[in-house]
């Protein structure tokens, strides 16, 4: 399963994803406990913070992919995204209310919209479609390389600091700026075939029609999928709740991040030499299934620990997947429209599924949050068990 073969491209995007996420990572392990704990935030506040920042990147990307396609180059907007999420980091440290990290979840969120389908979309044009499982299951597994490493060096830096939360958001600012210079460094775009042509106002409705029946399905079935799926943020608030310290709380992540990163590029090696990818899919909502379930009757924080583990087994078989069958159904002159509607709808599921976890957490407790997103993710699997009947 080497990927020395994959384009150097590719390789230098995977290692941007995964400073940035080291980044945002030493932030977002530590964020939920210090909006409850240092900021006096409740549980459905978290869920609403969490999912209006999701929803902002998604409804940013839809726009972002479709100008890329418009005006044929998607570097300069990957570039314009990653360099404003750097920019944001500092707003963390500084911030002293729950105004203030709204606003800075916000515009980092933009940043992340405005990256996030031009860069999917460039992975597809850097690769040729017979590697295009490898190379999305290797992004999200660098990508998730920095999102369990940032966690980690948080929880040190909460150990030697007598659990001093600024001081790890001002050092998550150096592998921010550093990516920023891997991608102007690092990475080259491809010049467009003349067999691909430019297209006008991607964003009308004639143009959208274009999108085949195949790639609906794909969006239809991660919308229902994204609404089992609630921010993370949940999985930390349920380990406090089981007396885990707000020192220790990045383990959580660190957990679900360490398995997430080891088998992402797995599955996607998996789906590019002819496993059935809709089978794969299905083992993927398997695993969320159980860690609801898990999750919902945990008795101690070795629970927690063994639900947060199939949570990131859950997105290493299903993300990169869900990528590379965008990739392939969109045709190449629409392909950042594509993953931008595909971010926009999983963006707003998001945002959904945050908020009703935020509400059942305050208003019942976490058990029936995590039943509900079981609840969620055996109605995706029954949908996907049915269309594989069919075929």
């Amino acid at each position: 399963m080497s990927y020395s073969n994959l384009p150097k491209g590719v390789i230098a995007l995977g290692l941007v994803s995964l400073c940035m996420d080291l980044s945002s990572e030493m932030v977002h392990s530590l964020l939920p406990v210090f909006l409850v704990t240092a900021l006096g935030a409740s549980a459905f506040a978290v869920g609403l913070i969490e999912g209006v920042a999701e929803a902002t990147a998604a409804i940013v990307k839809v726009f972002s992919g479709a100008l890329s396609d418009w005006l044929g180059r998607r570097k300069p907007l990957v570039l314009l995204g990653y360099g404003l999420a750097a920019l944001t980091k500092p707003l963390f440290p500084l911030a002293q209310g729950i105004g203030a990290i709204v606003t800075a979840r916000f515009v980092d969120r933009i940043g992340k919209g405005i990256r996030g389908a031009p860069r999917d979309a460039l992975i597809a044009d850097l690769t040729p479609p017979e590697q295009r499982g490898a190379a999305y299951g290797l992004r999200q597994s660098m990508d998730t390389v920095g999102a369990f490493a940032g966690p980690l060096v948080a929880m040190a830096l909460m150990v030697v600091s007598d659990d001093n939360f600024r001081l790890a958001f001002w050092v998550a600012v150096i592998p921010a700026f550093l990516c920023v210079l891997l991608l102007i460094f690092g990475v080259q775009e491809p010049e467009r075939p003349a067999s691909v042509r430019l297209v006008h106002l991607p964003l009308r409705r004639a143009t959208l029609a274009l999108l085949p029946r195949r790639f609906c399905w794909v969006v239809a079935f991660a919308t229902v999928l994204t609404l089992a799926r609630f921010s993370e943020a949940f999985l930390l608030l349920r380990a406090t709740d089981l007396g885990l310290a707000v020192t220790w709380t990045p383990l959580i992540l660190i957990v679900m991040n360490v398995v997430y990163a080891a088998s992402a590029y797995p599955f996607g090696h998996l789906a590019d030499k002819g496993s059935s990818r809709r089978q794969l899919l299905a083992w993927g909502i398997i695993f969320l299934i159980a860690a609801d379930l898990i999750l919902a009757r945990a008795p101690n924080l070795w629970w927690v620990a063994g639900g947060a583990a199939l949570w990131g087994l859950h997105m290493g078989a299903t993300q990169g997947l869900l990528a590379t069958l965008v990739a392939d159904s969109a045709p190449a002159e629409l392909r950042g429209t594509a993953f931008g509607v595909f971010n926009l709808t999983g963006g707003l599921a998001l945002l959904a599924a945050s908020i009703i976890a935020g509400g059942l957490w305050t208003a019942v407790g976490p058990a029936l949050t995590f039943y509900t997103g079981a609840a969620f993710s055996s109605l995706a699997l029954a949908g996907l068990l049915l269309s594989i009947l069919r075929n």
